[in-house]
């Protein structure tokens, strides 16, 4: 399952240490917006320095200080920011590959095995809270299914045997009734592991 904790520790330290990392110029580049903050803070800096060193005409040293300070605070607010952002993709593609593994599949004889050992054509049955197993068509009954963790579209979608809204993907949840679903790929190729 994923952790939809926004504010774990663990997450928090290593966003804060990448908001500083994140200063390195060859990394601030590749965001124009935010490169333009760090040479006005870099400026800002030279400009307090000098106002330190006894040159009068560059305004009060306060000002300058605080400017400097705000223009910091900025950038490493955005790092902070974008380094939560990754940390949990990641998290959530991690969650995604281990729920692969561990992911149960009842097949069609009553017999249960793990999502890592279909193949395709085989077939297995999904129902009401269950997580799709693997990436297949509906061959048989109706289902309301959640696909927000691969698509992130909140909207349920209904997905039934025949015509085009047949296929399903690995990972996702069913909602509500029965399906019996085949398997459409090798194993390891699953569309949510890639």
């Amino acid at each position: 399952m994923i952790n939809n904790n926004l504010f774990q520790k663990d997450l928090l330290q290593e966003a804060f240490k990448q908001s500083f990392v994140k200063l390195n110029p060859k990394l601030m580049f590749r965001n124009p917006v935010m490169f333009t903050v760090w040479i006005g803070t870099l400026v800002m800096a030279i400009v307090c320095i000098w106002i330190m060193m006894g040159v009068q005409n560059q305004g009060s040293l306060a000002y300058n200080l605080v400017v400097t300070s705000i223009l910091l605070i900025t950038l490493l607010f955005a790092n902070f920011a974008e380094a939560i952002a990754e940390a949990r993709g990641k998290a959530q593609a991690d969650s995604l590959r281990k729920t692969r593994e561990e992911t149960p599949a009842k097949l069609e004889n009553g017999k249960t095995i793990s999502s890592a050992q279909l193949k395709k054509g085989d077939v297995f049955i999904c129902e009401t809270g269950d997580i799709i197993a693997s990436d297949g068509e509906i061959i048989e009954g109706l289902a309301t299914i959640d696909e927000s963790a691969i698509t992130g579209e909140s909207a349920p979608v209904i997905r039934e045997a025949g015509g085009d809204k047949s296929s399903v993907t690995g990972g996702t949840k069913v909602l509500s009734d029965r399906i019996k679903v085949q398997v459409t790929t090798e194993p390891g190729k699953v569309f949510w592991i890639r």
